[in-house]
C-alpha cells in the first residue's frame, strides 16, 4: 500500500524491517523504528522509542497494534476495502484493510482468516501481520513460517495491474481523521487500540457465515462499508 504526504506507508516499514528474533527485549522492530520518525505532528518524534517490553510476545503485540493502525489510516485504505466488497475482486489489499478492522474490534480469529486470504493473494505486509500475530500469541513455530512467507513474497513480483483490477480510484480516508489519530495516540501510550462504539457497531452488524472449523464465525464485507465507516463519529 502507498502512502502519500510524507507518511511512512506500511510497505516501506516492511521494506526496511529488521524482524527480531527469540531475545526476550527484541527491540527494533522496524513498524515501531521507522513510525516514529514520521508520526503526525501531534506527538514528538521520539514518543514511540521510550517503550521497553519483557518479552518477545509484548512487544509483537504493541508491534501488531502499530502496524494495524497504520494500515487501517493509509490514505488507500478505502478504496482497497471497497473493490473487496466488490463481489467480483478477492482483492489481497482490501482483504488486509478488513482484517486490520476485525481485529481491532476483537474478532482475531476471523482477522486471522481474512490475513491468511490476502497473504494467499499475494499481500507480504498480511503474511508480516500473521507474523506479529502468532508471535503475540507465543506461537513461534507459526510465527517463523509466516515470517519466511513475507521473506519471500517480497523476492516475488506482484501480480500486474489491469484495467479490471486497478489502480483503486481515490476515495476519501476510511476513517475520520479524529480517529485515525487516536488509534495511534493509545499505540504510541502502550495501549491497545480500540474503535469509538459507533465504528464498531457498523462492523458489527456485517453479516457472518456460518462456523468455520477452524476459525468460528466470519464476518463478511458488505457493499457500502466504507462509506459507513468514513461517515461514522464518535460520541
Amino acid at each position: 500500500m502507498r502512502g502519500t504526504e510524507g507518511h511512512r506507508t506500511i510497505d516501506t516499514l516492511l521494506a526496511e524491517a529488521e524482524i527480531p528474533g527469540e531475545a526476550p527485549s527484541g527491540h527494533g522492530c522496524a513498524v515501531t523504528r521507522g513510525h516514529a520518525v514520521h508520526e503526525p505532528p501531534a506527538w514528538p518524534p521520539t514518543a514511540a522509542r521510550g517503550w521497553r517490553y519483557r518479552t518477545a510476545r509484548e512487544q509483537a503485540v504493541h508491534d501488531l497494534d502499530l502496524a494495524i493502525a497504520l494500515i487501517v489510516g493509509a490514505p488507500e485504505a478505502a478504496a482497497v476495502l471497497a473493490r473487496l466488497v466488490d463481489r467480483r475482486r478477492a482483492d489481497p489489499e482490501g482483504a488486509l484493510v478488513f482484517a486490520c478492522l476485525l481485529h481491532l474490534i476483537g474478532h482475531r480469529e476471523a482477522a486471522q482468516f481474512w490475513w491468511q486470504f490476502a497473504a494467499g493473494g499475494g499481500s507480504r505486509t498480511a503474511a508480516f501481520c500473521l507474523y506479529l500475530y502468532h508471535r503475540s500469541l507465543a506461537e513461534f513455530r507459526d510465527a517463523d513460517h509466516w515470517r519466511e512467507q513475507a521473506a519471500r513474497l517480497a523476492r516475488t513480483p506482484g501480480p500486474l495491474r489491469t484495467a479490471a483490477t486497478g489502480p483503486a480510484p481515490r476515495r476519501g480516508f476510511l476513517l475520520p481523521d479524529g480517529i485515525r489519530r487516536d488509534l495511534l495516540r493509545q499505540c504510541h501510550r502502550g495501549r491497545h487500540p480500540r474503535l469509538p462504539a459507533a465504528v464498531e457497531a457498523v462492523l458489527n452488524r456485517l453479516r457472518v457465515t456460518g462456523e468455520d472449523e477452524d476459525f468460528g464465525e466470519i464476518p463478511q464485507p458488505a457493499p457500502g462499508l466504507p462509506e459507513e465507516l468514513a461517515r461514522a463519529r464518535p460520541r
